[in-house]
């Protein structure tokens, strides 16, 4: 007897897992152009603030959310950027990874949304025992101090 399995329609798997395949490739190739377009939307509504810096762009602000990630994507991306950081790390830093990362033209005002957003995901984190605080900034500027974050040693 063999413990291979063995598929009464192999045609039918084959088929399913092409059909697979096939959606996560144009599920990749809309992330990009959706990539795309968010970026080519940042540089026309700061264009447009040259011209008038109180401009709103977004006419229905309820239903759409400026630079708006997928679902654990800021998580991911905070996580992964800790992780390959040579030391602790400020939101700050994390924040100015995640706009160049997403080719955001960003204002000073972005930042701060963009950090609130970060802030929010490292405080989950640290909820969930992932990262530890690691003091605060010494040499920090006219925004700081920031607090430094590392990645926990779950040794």
């Amino acid at each position: 007897m063999s413990n291979e399995s063995t598929y009464q329609r192999p045609n039918t798997v084959a088929g399913l897992v092409a059909k697979h395949k096939e959606l996560s490739d144009l599920r990749e190739r809309y992330k990009a152009q959706i990539k795309k377009l968010t970026v080519d939307i940042d540089h026309l509504d700061a264009a447009i603030r040259v011209f008038d810096p109180n401009a709103d762009t977004y006419a229905i602000k309820e239903y759409v959310t400026k630079h708006r990630a997928q679902k654990g994507a800021v998580k991911r991306f905070v996580l992964s950027y800790i992780r390959e950081a040579t030391g602790p790390v400020t939101s700050r830093q994390i924040t100015e990874a995640w706009a160049a990362d997403r080719g955001l033209a960003a204002d000073e005002a972005t930042y701060t949304t963009l950090r609130k957003r970060i802030g929010a995901c490292i405080k989950g984190c640290v909820q969930q025992g992932l990262i530890e605080d690691q003091g605060w900034t010494k040499d920090h500027g006219e925004n700081g101090p920031y607090k430094l974050w590392s990645l926990r040693n779950l040794d």
